[in-house]
């Protein structure tokens, strides 16, 4: 088999309905996001691998972890939740080698146990998110009640976790992409690919990171390209307007781009919101043609 399904998906944890009733004024990326873990759901994904800026980050390098299992948690005001998932010990192995394999710097991170197939990596919003979205939700229990699985077994396929490091040149990110899509190709089972991406964080001046007007500029040509299907038109954005906006998804974008070159996707468009400070996209892709 090879990539069945990819998506940016956006990970706002008020989204998670659990967390909030009203997704924060996010209505309509959770509805987006409900129809895109349909689509995950509907294509009978068996892995899925998990790219994200908020995970475990190593300078100069692309970081896998390289664990047996991730888990997290999560809170708002007074709610919060929990989740604990497997992870993808073939997919794992095989991305660490055809990095190697490419000159594509990796550093295989683990955490606690000493056997990767005994630890378990720390999961964050970036990654906990879109899972919920896309198979995992069955984890997540009243926050207080620590699960090492769901009662029935893990609702959602194995993940891989992936980190990567904004100090390597943009074009590597396009090369992983590709090394990706030639990975899937060789597993025989049906994978997943996320891009957890959120945009431009300076759409209001109440927001952590200030007002800045490059926000909804940079947002404009990402959706552009997006729904233009021509994510790797994203390379050449200026930094400092990257900087400017604030964005965190241009790195994970441009993999989807690469793995695009490997293997022809087509894109939905599901949804742009400008909830709060920050901006979400909501875009699910299949193979051409299907």
């Amino acid at each position: 088999m090879a990539l069945v399904t990819a998506a940016i998906l956006p990970h706002g944890f008020p989204l998670i309905p659990r967390l909030s009733d009203d997704a924060d004024g996010a209505m309509a990326t959770r509805q987006a996001m409900e129809e895109a873990g349909r689509r995950f759901r509907e294509a009978g994904v068996e892995a899925i691998v998990l790219a994200g800026p908020h995970g475990i980050r190593v300078d100069g390098f692309m970081c896998v972890a390289d664990v047996g299992r991730a888990a997290g948690t999560l809170t708002l005001r007074d709610r919060g939740v929990e989740m604990n998932v497997p992870c993808d010990r073939p997919l794992i192995e095989s991305i660490g080698r055809a990095c190697r394999e490419r000159d594509i710097p990796v550093a295989m991170a683990g955490f606690g146990g000493n056997r990767a197939d005994q630890a378990v990596a720390p999961m964050d919003w970036g990654a906990m998110t879109p899972l919920w979205f896309t198979g995992h939700h069955r984890h997540v229990e009243s926050f207080g009640n620590v699960l090492a699985s769901a009662p029935e077994g893990d609702a959602g396929p194995p993940v891989v976790l992936i980190t990567p490091s904004r100090a390597l040149p943009r074009p590597m990110m396009v090369d992983f992409g590709r090394a990706l899509a030639d990975v899937f190709a060789a597993d025989e089972r049906k994978i997943g690919f996320i891009a957890s991406c959120d945009w431009g964080h300076c759409h209001r001046d109440d927001g952590p990171y200030g007002y800045n007007a490059k926000s909804a500029e940079v947002d404009e040509k990402v959706v552009a390209a997006v729904k233009a299907n021509d994510l790797l038109g994203l390379i050449d954005l200026p930094e400092q307007d990257v900087q400017a906006a604030a964005i965190d998804g241009l790195w994970q974008t441009l993999m989807l781009a690469g793995v695009q070159e490997v293997t022809p996707l087509d894109v939905g468009f599901l949804s742009y919101e400008v909830p709060s400070y920050y901006s979400m996209i909501v875009a699910a892709y299949a193979p051409a043609g299907q």
